[in-house]
């Protein structure tokens, strides 16, 4: 299948002054909220400040090179993808099911040997070697995966929580493989490396890492909202809500009346609008550099087992995703925490760069830094799964705040606000959609 073309702005003078439905922001929650309710046959109006849709989930084209507005992957397994999606479209680029521990002492590779068998003997290898912690931790680790890759998810969420840190400590995983291979590893996917986010949020993105093989699209992942935003029929750039309530959005470019009113913008801009509790959040920096030859032919993610620096994790993105760099280049992709670096940390990533892949960076360029301060929503335990979407007298908020910190949360509840909408309008829901083959 060719790709979508990439939504067209409408004028602001086009807006209307009435619809059955307002929906604030064009992220991945409130475009899969509008899509549901326009396959229902709702006039639904979507209002998006910036000039195109994606939210926090954006690729710009920066010297010829593609850069995720921070470093993002996609996991086909998860369910609402497969259902929101046409994911033979994305031309999903994939990266190896695999780790690489570097050090002073060498590197070590971990790789899943059912998706990886080409890289067993040397996860084999990095086992044996005692640095990688005693083998009564191995074990203790191997077990802990193990059963939060098969346990079913209503199983896993009824039991009780505990942040992830204490409760790894508990079942043994408290030695060298921890402290160089785990928390490293999470530090980037969860945006702290404390170990206070919940258990079972930890232990639901394990299940997912295992099922499914992550990737990018050959467009970036800017091809997923536009993919979403082409089922919409109407969404209107550049216009940014004062004021939303009851009936009524107010904007610059006019005001909108509503038997509806969703708003799905990031965090801070729905509490604002919408006067409720504050939402924790996770910074993230990216760092995208462009070197002359690629620093590994791996495609794998690679992390300082020593954590000699600010760096927890970097990628030579282009060896597997080809479409990323426009010519011979690598671009390496590193992540930091906080989104508020200064100079002396773009130094101490450089240096740490120059450790991590046993290469000199002297000749690498700065493309991008991406300092996204609200990369992640925080999921402290105890994990609450679903938070109210309908805050009554027709006003609905809707993200991934809302449910999960992921594509998959942020999909999810949108599709969960788009229900609560039509129940609201006496309406039944859209029937749920068969899970695509991948």
């Amino acid at each position: 299948m060719s790709e979508q073309s990439p939504p067209q702005t409408v004028p602001p003078r086009d807006l209307p002054t009435a619809a059955d439905v307002v929906v604030v922001g064009a992220g991945l929650a409130g475009l899969a909220c509008a899509r549901q309710l326009s396959r229902r046959g709702i006039d639904v109006v979507v209002l998006e400040a910036s000039d195109a849709p994606g939210g926090r989930v954006r690729t710009d084209v920066v010297g010829g090179f593609l850069c995720d507005r921070g470093f993002q992957l996609l996991n086909p397994a998860y369910p609402e993808v497969r259902r929101a999606l046409d994911v033979g479209a994305l031309r999903l680029q994939s990266f190896p099911a695999a780790l690489v521990v570097t050090g002073s002492r060498g590197r070590q590779v971990l790789a899943d040997p059912r998706r990886s068998p080409g890289l067993l003997p040397l996860t084999a290898a990095g086992l044996v070697r005692e640095r990688t912690g005693s083998w009564r931790e191995k074990a203790a680790f191997v077990r802990w995966a193990l059963e939060a890759a098969q346990k079913d998810p209503e199983r896993l969420l009824s039991e009780p929580d505990l942040p992830w840190g204490e409760a790894l400590a508990r079942r043994g995983v408290d030695g060298e493989l921890r402290n160089r291979v785990v928390v490293p590893f999470l530090a980037g996917v969860l945006g702290e490396d404390a170990g206070v986010t919940s258990h079972q949020f930890v232990q639901l993105l394990v299940r997912s890492f295992v099922r499914g093989t992550p990737a990018v699209p050959w467009r970036g992942m800017r091809a997923v909202p536009e993919q979403l935003a082409a089922q919409v029929p109407s969404i209107h750039y550049g216009v940014r809500a004062g004021s939303a309530g009851p009936g009524l959005v107010r904007s610059e470019a006019g005001d909108i009346q509503a038997r509806a009113v969703v708003v799905a913008t990031d965090p801070s801009s729905a509490t604002a609008l919408l006067d409720l509790p504050a939402v924790q959040s996770r910074g993230l920096t990216t760092y995208w550099h462009a070197a002359p030859e690629a620093p590994t032919r791996s495609g794998a993610l690679h992390v300082d087992g020593e954590r000699r620096g600010p760096v927890v994790n970097t990628i030579v993105i282009s060896n597997r995703a080809r479409s990323y760099s426009p010519d011979e280049r690598a671009l390496i992709a590193t992540t930091v925490l906080g989104g508020d670096p200064d100079l002396s940390t773009e130094r101490a990533v450089m240096a740490q760069l120059g450790e991590i892949y046993s290469r000199p960076t002297h000749w690498w360029e700065l493309v991008r830094r991406d300092a996204v301060p609200e990369a992640l929503t925080a999921m402290p335990a105890p994990l609450q799964v679903r938070r109210p979407v309908a805050l009554g007298e027709g006003v609905f908020v809707t993200g991934d705040h809302r449910d999960t910190a992921s594509l998959q949360g942020a999909l999810v509840s949108g599709r969960r606000t788009a229900d609560a909408v039509l129940a609201d309008l006496g309406l039944p829901a859209v029937p749920r959609e068969p899970l695509r083959t991948r």
